[in-house]
């Protein structure tokens, strides 16, 4: 290729992989169901975003590194204090078993349907295993099911991937030797590859460790840095041993999330962007290198497969791992109602046909299309019937608000207890133990870690939070942490209004919504429950009562409409007010 056309081929893939993200967004659905038909249409009309022309050998082991660092972005949220009695008995299952399943059903009817040879068909048993964080992620970000099933399917997904990419280097390498090795030497083989990929992430923790957690290096430089250790690892591994570079990759992310040692920020929206970057740029470019006359005789087959996965392998998958666990009927037919195939699966069936094909397995060059079309058809699927499926199944979070409120005074704890008294499901959090203690004792739920954790990125959407309230008695906190949350948070960030008008550590107009106008400041309304006020939640129609002041209006679909210093939400049919009430002994009206 010229200058020229490498010039045009990489901008065109970039722009057509931020576009593609863009018009998802837009639309509410999975990027993947914008990004593989678009790189597919893409590489169909032109030869220039190929990436076997644009990169040569260079694509496979950028695929491999870039997979790494999308799995040590999904280690970064996976929380192991969350991983235990029957959610750890579930993922478990669904790991051993599910790929054992999933592995020998798909090898069997890949063969009889797609007409492939056995060595050929074991290969794309073996790549089918996979799921994948980035295409469950966004699923289950869009359909909200409840938190237990989350988590379950988050871990799955995450740990899945390094497993599959594992058992498909080890299958390659069985169905490529001219001599067939023992069970018993490939079991070895595969626990070898778990412990190199393991003792890689030993070393890359103890290097991030050292750059994060002893140099202390400013955010930045903190952010190249863990590019840097995740790419040196991984390849490093990958050198050593095919694919173990995703296992070290995930375990590097699971110590920075869970030890104590790290200290880095709860959100990196620059690392974040690259890895969703990267992602875009990775199912263009591979979904480029399928042609049309590729798919020929091979839809309907493949749909057949399809089914198979979807209707019959997961369903009885999901059954066995949730046998004899406490999950409800309708949480165990949605685990079975979910395995969309995704980037780790693209990325062997690219990596590992063309070598096949060279090799003349038979059917080797029916697996790239045939990967290709299992991940549209189930994120098609998937996308388009979770939410009817996890409606159908009881297990999606109701629509009503969940605010966070940040503080554990007593009239916060108690404007907490009135809101769940109206119908929401509130989460609280504060930074003093003898506040975190009131809160757990007044029976409202306390969120865990730390608060930047818990309020943005997977911490929020795994919490469902849809509001956050800055409620403390330190007026710059609630404003710094305010301006923080802000851009990292779907829904909207409010503050009780601060003592007065002053010069803070952020300018007035930055900082959140205020709450309640200029009279109901955090002191004022410490100070009116000393005095007795108390915060009540009460349908009302005919107006607020004489001498109460109203904070929030709780309507009948859930939704919260806070006071702010811009405006009170007017009254509609079916509100609940939230308001603070006077003292016992009825003094002037405590709010405006």
């Amino acid at each position: 290729m010229t200058t020229d056309q490498i010039l045009v081929g990489l901008g065109l893939t970039v722009v057509l992989a931020v576009g593609s993200q863009v018009l998802a967004a837009l639309l509410r659905v999975p990027a993947l169901i914008v990004l593989l038909p678009v790189g597919f249409t893409a590489g169909a009309l032109t030869d220039d975003i190929n990436p076997t022309n644009l990169l040569g050998p260079a694509f496979s082991p950028l695929v491999s590194l870039s997979v790494a660092l999308i799995l040590y972005d999904a280690g970064l949220g996976l929380d192991l204090a969350h991983l235990k009695g029957h959610t750890r008995r579930v993922v478990t299952r669904l790991l051993w078993l599910g790929v054992l399943l999933t592995w020998a059903f798909a090898t069997l009817f890949a063969e009889l349907f797609l007409g492939m040879s056995s060595r050929a068909a074991v290969m794309l048993g073996a790549i089918l295993v996979v799921s994948g964080p980035t295409v469950v992620g966004p699923l289950l970000s869009f359909v909200r099911p409840v938190e237990r099933l989350q988590r379950i399917l988050t871990w799955e997904g995450s740990l899945i991937d390094p497993i599959g990419g594992i058992l498909g280097a080890l299958v390659f390498h069985s169905v490529t030797s001219s001599t067939s090795e023992s069970l018993g030497r490939q079991i070895l083989a595969f626990l070898g590859s778990i412990a190199v990929g393991l003792a890689g992430g030993v070393v890359g923790a103890v290097a991030l460790w050292l750059l994060l957690g002893r140099l202390h290096l400013p955010e930045t430089l903190g952010t190249t840095a863990q590019l840097a250790a995740v790419i040196g690892v991984a390849a490093a591994c990958d050198a050593i041993r095919d694919d173990t570079g995703l296992i070290a990759a995930v375990a590097m992310g699971v110590a920075v999330a869970n030890l104590k040692a790290f200290d880095v920020p709860a959100r990196n929206p620059f690392f974040e962007t690259v890895v969703q970057l990267v992602l875009g740029l990775l199912f263009i470019s591979i979904s480029a290198t399928i042609t049309p006359d590729s798919l020929k005789h091979l839809v309907l087959p493949t749909l057949g497969l399809v089914a198979v996965l979807v209707l019959v392998t997961r369903p009885l998958v999901a059954a066995i791992s949730t046998l004899r666990t406490d999950l409800t009927k309708g949480e165990r037919a949605f685990v079975g109602w979910m395995a969309p195939r995704g980037i780790v699966a693209a990325a062997n069936a690219s990596t590992f046909s063309a070598s096949l094909v060279a090799d003349g397995v038979g059917g080797a060059s029916k697996i790239l299309p045939a990967t290709f079309l299992v991940i549209v058809a189930t994120v098609t699927l998937y996308g388009f019937t979770a939410v009817p499926a996890s409606r159908l199944f009881g297990v999606r979070r109701p629509a009503r608000s969940r605010p966070l409120l940040v503080g554990g005074s007593r009239w916060v704890v108690d404007l907490g207890r009135a809101l769940k008294s109206a119908g929401l499901d509130v989460l609280m959090w504060a930074g003093l133990e003898r506040e975190r203690d009131r809160i757990r004792e007044s029976g409202l739920e306390l969120a865990p870690g730390e608060l930047l954790a818990a309020a943005t990125g997977q911490g929020a959407e795994i919490e469902g939070i849809t509001a956050v309230l800055m409620l403390t008695d330190e007026d710059d906190f609630n404003a710094l942490a305010a301006t923080m949350l802000r851009g990292n948070l779907e829904g909207p960030v409010y503050r009780v209004g601060p003592t007065r008008r002053r010069h803070g550590v952020v300018a007035p107009s930055t900082g959140g919504k205020i709450l309640f106008g200029d009279a109901l400041t955090g002191p004022a309304l410490a100070h009116w429950y000393a005095e007795g006020a108390r915060i009540a939640a009460l349908p009302v129609q005919d107006g607020i009562p004489a001498g109460a002041a109203l904070l929030f209006r709780v309507r009948a679909d859930g939704a919260l409409a806070p006071v702010i210093e811009d405006g009170t939400p007017l009254p509609k049919e079916g509100d609940i007010a939230v308001l603070l009430g006077p003292p016992p002994d009825g003094p002037d009206q405590p709010g405006r």
